[in-house]
């Protein structure tokens, strides 16, 4: 059985939802999870389901590491934490992956100390989903786990990107681009052009500079988009309150009229369809990929169905052998990416 290790202490709701959702994954996709937290709440809360209890197990932990708390201080401070208790199950070979709503720099703070970095990687980068139009979603690439990067960063990120949406999406051929401030070839910053160069050596599809608003499937056709996580970051959160915004404006404007209401009744499953499109929980969360093992990273908010869904993503990112991909890769490409160094 594949056993995926589940933080469920850290989100900013509570664990119960998070308990519903590791029940779903183990229902519905035949799944095993550890669920790290206090133990007699956590299995207080499983009283309320059915659920298969050979597949489900609680792991007792003290502590929970807060929102505000400083990633580096607290996970060497708080080994008793859920995040870290949930990451050394991954380390000690007891699960294949962890999912973990709370601090994100905790996660990853926990994820590089205990899992390590898979070798040949420079700096493991945070993969973020950006639905678009139609098809998958757009992979991005930081999403903000490196705010400085150097051209190298970038290329392999690139790698780790095309191998996660050929495998995950199924796209046979993933295009890869740079989120530049224009298409031109030498458009961008410093860093972002030597990336350029770089990119055009390694043999995968790359498309070259991609604008912003071709990451929404509106101009460029493109799969996989690198940059540094100072950007990604800001691109990501950007596009979550403009979805978020949209919808708002849209019920607002709906409410104000007996018409418009009228017809929202009869679009109401093309509205619904829209709204899953853009959910974050279709996704699960974002990947910290290059690290030892699989770590995933939530919302604070995550509910039932993002938990479902990341460990379900999980499940397929071992099927897959995304790591043993991204080792066998990077050391094919090491020649190239040394060259910059």
């Amino acid at each position: 059985m594949m056993w995926v290790a589940v933080d469920a202490m850290s989100g900013d709701y509570g664990p119960e939802g998070i308990v519903e959702g590791a029940v779903l994954a183990v229902r519905e996709f035949g799944l095993s999870v550890y669920l790290v937290g206090d133990e007699q709440e956590l299995l207080d809360i499983l009283l309320k389901f059915d659920y298969d209890t050979e597949k489900i197990r609680v792991i007792h932990s003290s502590e929970i590491i807060g929102m505000n708390d400083s990633p580096s201080i607290a996970v060497r401070a708080m080994e008793d934490s859920s995040v870290v208790k949930a990451v050394r199950l991954v380390a000690d070979k007891e699960c294949i992956g962890v999912f973990s709503p709370g601090n994100t720099g905790a996660t990853m703070a926990a994820a590089l100390l205990h899992l390590g970095r898979l070798p040949g990687v420079l700096r493991p980068p945070i993969a973020a989903h950006i639905p678009r139009e139609e098809g998958p979603p757009v992979l991005l690439l930081d999403a903000g786990a490196n705010v400085d990067c150097k051209p190298e960063y970038l290329a392999q990120f690139a790698v780790m990107g095309e191998i996660y949406s050929r495998e995950l999406f199924g796209i046979q051929n993933p295009k890869v681009g740079i989120l530049s401030n224009g298409e031109e070839d030498k458009k961008g910053n410093t860093v972002s052009v030597k990336t350029f160069d770089l990119l055009k050596k390694i043999p995968f599809n790359f498309v070259g500079n991609v604008e912003g608003r071709d990451l929404y499937g509106g101009g460029r056709e493109v799969d996989v988009v690198v940059c540094d996580g100072f950007i990604g970051n800001i691109v990501l959160k950007a596009t979550e309150g403009l979805a978020k915004s949209i919808f708002n404006v849209l019920k607002n404007s709906i409410r104000q009229s007996s018409l418009a209401q009228t017809g929202a009744l009869l679009l109401k499953s093309t509205f619904n369809a829209v709204k899953k499109r853009l959910d974050y929980a279709e996704y699960g969360g974002a990947l910290l990929l290059g690290v030892e093992g699989i770590c995933m990273i939530g919302h604070g908010s995550s509910n039932a169905l993002a938990v479902k869904n990341a460990v379900r993503v999980i499940s397929e990112c071992a099927k897959h052998g995304i790591n043993d991909r991204i080792r066998t890769r990077l050391s094919e490409y090491k020649t190239i990416l040394s060259d910059s160094v």
